[in-house]
């Protein structure tokens, strides 16, 4: 079985500076373009037009695009609905009084337009014509937001429960992180925020947990195994220990979602987009983020096993690094076999 960095030894703990001043450069121009041109919602949001459209042959939906592009609806979503010859037309309303049934019979006009110049009159049918309202997309916009924060207060709850309330506090501020840093590359890239992507936010949150949490498993079990160690170490060792599952469950998921990318349509690619950078930031911040920031509480409250006796002192221990280096000492006791990595 292929096992990448088997015995990796890293000091990642004694970059978390650097990794501090990085992610604050990365957030200020993510926030500034988020203060200054906001996020682009889609027509779930902000209101519009939906119309499913039957052709009598095959067309492409690049072609259909190009051509509501041409009379002035850009950024329409096209899918296909049912068969290869039946389409669903979402395109946002710009006409006066935006919600009303005059809105929308207007964009419907500019719609037909578009298709009798790409498919050509008479080759297509209209079969429903419908307005999307505002309303249901911001109770759903709203719904998500609670999730994310019902999502963050189980998390410190089981943490508190199985671990401690410090490794909750830490993951739920390392998530917090993502869930921000995702939103700030979502206003950068001027990505349209549809229901699709308000989904991949979600996704990003649970994975960035479920990463952050695997290497915080690690960590209490080394605390109890290696009880001379300080905390700087454990948390090098267990980063270290956990690095091959995640350059395996990484590179794999990474590997999915820039297929998406780069070979699915225009509808899926905002999703493509938020998961591949969710991905990356979110095994940034389980390493540089979590970890140091457990650290930190830790020395402000430490636990009541003299864990604080472990906590980083004034000097940072010598570790030593590199794939060849040896792993960092143990106890003169003998230890049970390693679990493996999971």
């Amino acid at each position: 079985m292929i096992r990448f960095f088997a015995n990796a030894n890293y000091d990642f703990i004694k970059w978390r500076n650097w990794a501090y001043g990085i992610t604050a450069a990365i957030m200020l121009v993510g926030l500034g373009f988020l203060a200054t041109r906001g996020l682009n919602y889609s027509i779930e949001f902000t209101g519009g037009t939906l119309m499913q459209v039957e052709t009598k042959t095959v067309v492409p939906t690049g072609k259909i695009r190009q051509a509501l592009d041409d009379v002035g609806l850009h950024g329409a979503e096209i899918q296909s609905f049912g068969s290869e010859t039946s389409y669903v037309i979402r395109a946002r309303i710009t006409a006066e009084g935006a919600t009303t049934e005059a809105g929308t019979q207007a964009v419907a006009t500019v719609v037909r337009r578009a298709l009798d110049a790409s498919v050509g009159a008479g080759q297509y049918s209209v079969v429903r014509t419908e307005e999307v309202r505002p309303k249901v997309g911001k109770e759903l916009q709203g719904k998500a937001f609670l999730a994310i924060i019902l999502s963050f207060f189980v998390t410190l709850v089981y943490l508190a429960a199985r671990f401690e309330w410090r490794f909750g506090l830490a993951a739920v501020l390392a998530t917090a992180h993502d869930v921000l840093a995702t939103i700030a590359f979502i206003s950068v890239m001027h990505l349209e925020v549809s229901l699709i992507v308000v989904g991949a936010v979600l996704t990003v949150v649970g994975y960035s947990l479920n990463d952050t949490i695997i290497i915080f498993d690690r960590v209490r079990e080394n605390l109890h195994k290696y009880r001379r160690q300080n905390l700087y170490e454990i948390l090098n060792l267990s980063i270290n220990e956990t690095l091959p599952r995640s350059v395996l469950t990484h590179g794999t998921t990474i590997a999915t979602t820039l297929a998406l990318l780069l070979l699915a349509g225009e509808v899926i690619r905002p999703f493509a987009w938020v998961m591949t950078f969710g991905i990356f930031t979110g095994t940034f911040s389980s390493i540089y983020i979590a970890a140091p920031i457990l650290l930190l509480i830790e020395k402000r409250w430490p636990g009541e096993d003299a864990r604080g006796a472990r906590a980083l002192g004034a000097r940072a221990p010598t570790v030593p690094t590199g794939p060849s280096a040896p792993a960092v000492p143990k106890p003169p006791a003998p230890t049970p076999p390693r679990v493996p990595v999971r």
